[in-house]
């Protein structure tokens, strides 16, 4: 560089000429680290109702998930709930480890638990890091295992290329994941576990007297968004999973290795402005995210090209700040936070480009069997490859059916009501299923462990005048 310089900034040159010339140079040299850095970026638009791609750019490059990482915490945690294994009031408690995970976090001193519904809450809106450990060793154990339970399930779901290593999404080397595969769970979040998606659509929600606002600031800007999750690492940069639906369509757009949180925010806005008229109005027959029913590919550890990997080295921090090592996000350092409020001081204004954006109309590539490498011991349960949500096994009981999935949820609410220590231990949900071309909600409740539990309910409920009977799922 200093060769170069030399041959152009001659000993005659005025101080200003030279100046301007150095100003040049420069210039180039942090538009080289940008490009670089905007090579990394990937985003991809996917019809919810259809499976059909949209929009695609580097989809199916490797890249680090930051805090998307709790969506397949949550989808684990919806899991269980829909299975009767947790119910919404079952207590968290965080170990020593979970409560010094690194901010954001909810706080929560060692020994210390919150209801799982605080928990999700925490998570959805604050990305507390705590919370997702918490929840993590509950499910599994210990953050380790359940981190295989989350790479098991990301296999049946058909995310190929997506290895998790840790709950929460804090840097790990080893864990990356696709667009693509994020786009897949994002739409599996809502098909399996329809009961509990709203928890995505939190803006903010009290925690004691404090009253924790959320990180997703498209919700209540942009009509239709519904959720899913924010994520940021310096090593990421800043990502987005969008899910919009404006009643008769639906999308999941994924951003991710945005250079600011604003930047994210405006090129999730016009890729929902582009693709969200172009979406189908039909669809809503089979389940887009169906689970992968050979078992083996479910426990594989995925063997994913070497090449195209992210390289943190090459973030456009390093062009002004001197921690350019690699280590640095290897491991959790200061600052190094899921926080887009730390890393950003001031909120950007959100801008909807009203021109189009350049679009490339892809298909969706079909992706080689993984290689199996490895078996966990303890896979988690696959989702049921059926045409409706997956629900919990065994014994449930149902009290209403509507065409309106507000109204059964509306039922399910007055119902444990009117009801609550007869359902003390039981979980509500919703069941989408199609009936001559409509779509209808069956409004049940999960968690019954045999027939005579479940028909011992509906007595109960009879005799508050509630319309119910059991059903084996």
């Amino acid at each position: 560089m200093r060769q170069a310089l030399s041959g152009i900034v001659s000993k005659s040159a005025s101080p200003l000429k030279t100046i301007m010339i150095l100003a040049m140079a420069m210039t180039f040299v942090v538009a080289g680290a940008a490009s670089s850095f905007a090579a990394k970026s990937a985003a991809i638009v996917v019809d919810a109702k259809t499976g059909k791609v949209l929009y695609s750019a580097n989809a199916d490059g490797r890249r680090y998930p930051a805090s998307l990482t709790k969506m397949m915490t949550l989808y684990l945690t919806f899991e269980a709930m829909a299975k009767g294994k947790i119910s919404r009031n079952s207590p968290v408690v965080f170990s020593a480890h979970a409560s010094a995970e690194a901010p954001t976090k909810l706080g929560v001193k060692p020994g210390g638990s919150v209801a799982v519904e605080t928990a999700i809450l925490s998570i959805v809106t604050k990305s507390a890091n705590d919370s997702a450990t918490a929840l993590g060793e509950m499910l599994g154990g210990n953050e380790t295992n359940f981190a295989r339970m989350m790479t098991a399930k990301a296999r049946q779901l058909g995310m190929n290329g997506t290895v998790f290593r840790n709950a929460n999404g804090l840097p790990d080397p080893g864990q990356f994941t696709t667009a693509r595969d994020m786009a897949t769970l994002g739409i599996a979040l809502r098909e399996h576990f329809p009961q509990y998606y709203g928890y995505f659509a939190q803006r903010s929600f009290l925690y004691g007297r404090q009253r924790i606002n959320g990180h997703n600031r498209l919700l209540g800007r942009i009509k239709g968004v519904d959720g899913i999750k924010t994520g940021y690492t310096r090593a990421s940069g800043f990502n987005l999973v969008s899910s919009v639906n404006d009643g008769n369509r639906r999308l999941v757009a994924v951003v991710m290795g945005g250079t600011s949180g604003g930047s994210r925010d405006n090129q999730m806005a016009s890729l929902i402005n582009a693709y969200l008229p172009r979406a189908s109005t039909r669809g809503g027959g089979d389940l887009v995210a169906k689970a992968d029913s050979n078992p083996i590919s479910a426990l594989a550890k995925v063997l994913l090209p070497k090449h195209d990997a992210p390289t943190p080295d090459e973030k456009p921090v390093a062009v002004a700040e001197a921690d350019t090592a690699v280590a640095d996000d290897a491991t959790v350092a200061q600052g190094d936070s899921e926080d887009e409020d730390t890393a950003e001081a001031e909120t950007p204004k959100l801008v909807v480009p009203a021109k189009k954006v350049k679009t490339v109309i892809v298909s969706a590539p079909k992706v080689a069997t993984a290689q199996v490498v490895a078996a966990y011991a303890e896979p988690a349960p696959a989702v049921d490859p059926v045409n409706t949500a997956s629900v919990p096994s065994g014994w449930a009981i149902q009290v209403a059916s509507s065409p309106k999935q507000s109204e059964a949820q509306a039922f399910l609410d007055n119902t444990t009501k009117q009801a609550r220590k007869v359902l003390a231990d039981a979980s509500g949900f919703t069941v989408a299923f199609d009936k001559d071309g409509v779509t209808y909600y069956r409004a049940r409740f999960g968690g019954f462990g045999s027939k005579d539990a479940a028909w011992k309910a509906c007595t109960a409920l009879k005799k508050k005048k509630i319309e119910c009977y059991a059903v084996q799922q």
